[in-house]
């Protein structure tokens, strides 16, 4: 539904102020913000006609006006003006943590970087682990003690304790890895267990069974070490007034945290996507709560989609400012884990 001129204005002052004081906006104030040399009968048959449309509502206790999820999105996807930021600060940031071996810390930077920005909560869903490994290795720590070292594709060191029947030597432990490295590497470990047992019948029996162990060991450890969702910065909605003021929403709000389903679900939907996406709610059936926004953007490594990151707050946010943060912080996101493993590759 397309606005005329005069009645975007006003809706984008609306919304303007209604993000910066949280209080319903009444005609004098749009009359002197927008700057339009309107007589006051003529905003107020224009906020009626926009009250109609469903893209602003009049609170009970108000003579002012408040924007609709409605409105909300159009403002976003119309009307809205992005503030440009410098990408230094946000880049300095992230590349502290950009070392080899370690994307997982560089994902939870990211996910503290946007909370600290933001002064909302960061969340980044994470690439979906496969269980695979490019390399192993056995450590005898004592006897029939074994440390299972996996190194996974992404870079990342997963430690495992392995208790043996049997007590197995040095040269073992070395012939059981070279020959799972050579024949193995860069399969899942479910892969691996299929053929397990065509395969193994050269190798002496003793050996089959560490490798058997060290196989269902690997998986259990790369199961247990992916963290689908990282989320930074919850605590800082308890400062949001538009939550604080109704428990129930509380409640809602930080269930969605804990149980992670339909945040997930919201994420992954907008890594398909292209591009900054903005969920807000009452306007996005993906969206839980009323009065709750998601700004996402899908961030890569080396050209692929891995994942999503986003700003979950309140549905009034500023937008101007927190997308062009979510925008630069996906790319530098990109980069630090291409990077990241890139330089993992040449080792």
């Amino acid at each position: 539904m397309s606005l005329e001129p005069r009645a975007q204005t006003l809706l984008k002052t609306l919304v303007e102020r209604y993000i910066a004081e949280g209080q319903p906006v009444g005609s004098r104030v749009l009359s002197k913000l927008s700057r339009l040399e309107l007589s006051p009968a003529t905003i107020r048959n224009i906020m009626a006609d926009l009250e109609e449309m469903g893209f602003v509502a009049s609170p009970h206790t108000s003579a002012g006006r408040i924007p609709t999820p409605k409105g909300f999105r159009v403002f976003v996807d119309t009307l809205l003006t992005v503030q440009p930021i410098s990408e230094s600060s946000i880049e300095s940031s992230l590349q502290l943590s950009t070392q080899v071996g370690q994307p997982q810390k560089i994902i939870s930077n990211a996910a503290q970087m946007l909370s600290s920005l933001t002064q909302f909560a960061g969340v980044v869903l994470a690439p979906q682990h496969e269980s695979a490994f490019t390399q192993i290795e056995f450590l005898r720590l004592s006897e029939k003690r074994i440390l299972l070292v996996i190194v996974t594709p992404d870079g990342n060191v997963q430690n495992r304790l392995l208790l043996t029947e049997s007590d197995y030597t040095p040269a073992q432990l070395n012939e059981a890895a070279n020959y799972i490295n050579h024949h193995y590497s860069g399969l899942s470990f479910n892969e691996i267990r299929l053929r397990l047992q065509n395969e193994l019948k050269e190798i002496h029996s003793d050996l089959t069974k560490l490798m058997q162990t060290a196989i269902e060991a690997g998986n259990e450890t790369i199961s247990d070490n992916a963290e689908d969702v990282v989320i930074a910065g919850e605590n800082n909605l308890l400062n949001v007034h538009d939550f604080t003021y109704n428990l129930n929403s509380l409640r809602k709000l930080f269930a969605m945290f804990e149980q992670k389903t339909e945040l997930m679900q919201l994420l992954d939907i907008s890594s398909k996507a292209t591009g900054i996406q903005i969920y807000i709610g009452g306007d996005s059936r993906l969206v839980p709560m009323d009065d709750m926004s998601v700004v996402t953007a899908p961030y890569q490594v080396n050209e692929k989609i891995v994942g999503t990151l986003g700003v979950i707050g309140p549905t009034r946010m500023a937008y101007q400012k927190i997308i062009p943060i979510v925008d630069i912080t996906a790319r530098l996101l990109s980069n630090a884990l291409s990077h990241s493993r890139s330089l993992g590759d040449t080792d």
